[in-house]
This record gives C-alpha cells, sequence and structure tokens, in this order.
C-alpha cells in the first residue's frame, strides 16, 4: 500500500511540492546564514517527494537550545506560511473518502514544516 501510495503521490503533486522545498532549500543555501534553513528545506523535499512509510522523529543528538533558536526563526519567516499550505490542501483532500491517506500525509508536512530543526526523516 506504502508503495502505491506513494506513486499516486508523485504522480498528482508530490514531484511538484517537492521541487518546491529543493528550489526554496537552494536559495535559502546563498547566503552562509540560510545554509541550515536550507538543510532544512531539502529534508522537507525529501518527505514530500515519498512520504508514506516515513516519519519525523526527535533527533537525540540535536542541541535541544539550538533546535529551540532556529525553530523559532523558522517559524517566523516560513514555518507558519507553509504549515498553512499543507493544512488547507490537507483539508481539501479530506473531504473525501479516497483523499484520506493524503491528507493525513499533508498533516504530517504541516507537523513538520512548523519545527524542522531537532527532527530526522526515518
Amino acid at each position: 500500500m506504502k508503495a502505491i501510495g506513494n506513486v499516486i503521490w508523485v504522480i498528482f503533486g508530490g514531484l511538484i511540492i517537492s521541487f518546491g522545498y529543493i528550489a526554496a532549500g537552494l536559495a535559502m543555501c546563498i547566503t552562509i546564514i540560510g545554509i541550515p534553513f536550507g538543510i532544512q528545506a531539502f529534508k522537507l523535499a525529501v518527505l514530500a517527494i515519498w512520504p508514506f512509510g516515513q516519519e519525523p522523529e526527535m533527533n537525540v543528538d540535536a542541541s535541544p537550545t539550538l533546535s529551540l533558536i532556529m525553530n523559532v526563526i523558522w517559524l517566523i519567516i516560513a514555518g507558519i506560511w507553509i504549515a498553512l499550505a499543507h493544512i488547507f490542501f490537507g483539508a481539501l483532500f479530506a473531504i473525501t473518502i479516497i483523499g484520506l491517506p493524503f491528507a493525513l500525509q499533508h498533516f504530517k508536512l504541516a507537523g513538520l514544516a512548523l519545527t524542522p530543526f531537532g527532527k530526522i526523516v526515518a
């Protein structure tokens, strides 16, 4: 089921979402200060291309203080808008029964978009 869900996801928008995250990550990596934020955009791109069967988990090796500071900056600059977009598309998919699995993936992406620092995708 995961493979079928991922193939359908890629065909109907996952590839576009992933390319958007890659483009944003490349734009953020132009400056030295933006590199950590670009890496988080790449993390979102990986989850956006093949979301079924992958879950964001806490990274035990990450510094909690630094993750908190970076998450606050991320949240103010981009996180809220990315999460709202995923919540909107998740709500659209949730209208139909067939769209529920895809809605859940958008809600998962919205959660990671709010606070990506200190998490890994496994």
